[in-house]
């Protein structure tokens, strides 16, 4: 199985730190209310302006985070200590913040956005230095916030597999330290999943980076004890030791990497491996589950950088799919 190597993980971390401070070209989630709202990127948002999104900004901070705690001698460490250190400052935050509190910020980026926030968080937090922490903390408690607000009105779940997909939503969350928030994910990971059987698995769609069936799946593995999920799985895809439904077992094909839906599909087959490793353990043919996992990240991993529709996000997913 292909794993995060030292060299691999400073290649990541290149491809990052060309990109997170990198404001153009950028694809906005912006409401105007007014003439004076028409504003840059980086005169909105003072730390994720980069990575042609908010969100894709965010992941990639998560990722060179995560690599620079996993891998504090690789060459690019001075780098990010350098970049964290310049944007991840209480000002800084506390313009993020503003952005927030705006009325017609209610939902931005909800909930991908969000819940790529808080898994940042959670990797800072586990830093031995907690100055980043410290200082992202605000902007944490925020999104805290809005899922607090946000779940109690959302009556059902959103299975596509992109952005709005909310089990994907729930796993990253999940992993912030907070427990009346994770008591929250969890009540309602079971009010919307808890009696899904027999996933058909009717995917993937052109422009998925998430299989709406392996997330689902590894949300409730992630909130649920060993015992209660066990059945849970059997019965949610109950003919996996058959193989079946055999899209999951195959990498999706991305026929032009520069179009940045097409892109999405290279994603999905990180996405999934990811899915795949953690489940393996849990499946009827755990080495199936695994060879699932490793064709996917071969389909995949070679695209990574390239051409920047994929580039400005894919790594972290590759990241999430090494373990």
């Amino acid at each position: 199985m292909t794993t995060l190597t030292p060299e691999l993980a400073n290649h990541f971390a290149d491809v990052a730190l060309g990109h997170v401070a990198r404001e153009y070209p950028n694809k906005l989630d912006h409401v105007l209310s007014g003439p004076a709202d028409a504003r840059t990127p980086r005169d909105l948002h003072k730390v994720f302006y980069g990575s042609f999104d908010w969100h894709s900004c965010v992941h990639g901070y998560w990722m060179l985070a995560h690599l620079y705690r996993r891998f504090p001698a690789m060459p690019n460490a001075p780098a990010i200590r350098a970049l964290f250190d310049t944007h991840l400052t209480p000002a800084n935050i506390e313009a993020e913040c503003a952005y927030l509190r705006r009325p017609a910020a209610r939902g931005f980026e909800r909930p991908y956005g969000w819940a790529w926030l808080l898994k940042l968080a959670a990797e800072l937090a586990l830093h031995d230095d907690r100055t980043w922490s410290d200082a992202l903390a605000p902007l944490a408690a925020m999104f805290v916030d809005r899922f607090t607000l946000f779940l109690p009105l959302a009556t059902y779940p959103i299975r596509a597999g992109v952005h709005t997909n909310t089990a994907f939503a729930i796993r990253l969350a999940f992993d912030y330290p907070h427990a009346a928030l994770r008591d929250l994910l969890t009540e309602t990971a079971r009010n919307w999943y808890a009696d899904d059987v027999d996933c058909q698995a009717w995917e993937p769609g052109g422009d998925e980076f998430l299989s709406p069936a392996l997330i689902e799946a590894e949300c409730m593995r992630a909130i649920l004890s060993e015992a209660a999920f066990r059945p849970w799985f059997d019965r949610f895809l109950p003919r996996l030791g058959q193989g079946l439904p055999a899209t999951l077992f195959s990498p999706a094909l991305a026929s032009d990497r520069s179009d940045g839906k097409i892109a999405h599909l290279d994603g999905l087959n990180l996405s999934r491996a990811w899915c795949w490793r953690a489940l393996a353990p849990y499946a009827a043919d755990p080495k199936a589950a695994r060879h699932a996992a490793q064709i996917h990240i071969d389909a995949s991993l070679p695209h990574v950088s390239g051409d920047y529709m994929g580039e400005h996000w894919l790594a972290s997913f590759a990241v999430l799919a090494l373990g």
